[in-house]
């Protein structure tokens, strides 16, 4: 008639409880890393080398073809369903 599990002590649900933070202590040491100085300098090459129309002060003025921001030449382009 009991179907509830048997009442854990304090001692089970700790121990429980740190071994399941072990757990995620060792899959956070498992991740692959990288040295801080490796991915600024993959970031700033990829800044510097991936154009930015937000920034034309440092890639200068945008044609408007190029342009992903500039309002559309012809209409709203609007699809109505």
């Amino acid at each position: 008639m009991n179907s509830r599990p048997p009442k854990q002590s304090m001692s089970e649900l700790k121990l429980r409880r740190l071994m399941e933070h072990n757990q995620r202590l060792r899959e956070d040491l498992a991740l692959n890393r990288i040295r801080v100085s490796v991915a600024s300098a993959d970031l700033i090459r990829y800044c510097k080398s991936t154009k930015d129309s937000l920034l034309p002060s440092v890639w200068g003025p945008v044609n408007k073809n190029e342009d992903p921001y500039a309002p559309p030449a012809q209409g709203c382009n609007c699809v109505v369903m």
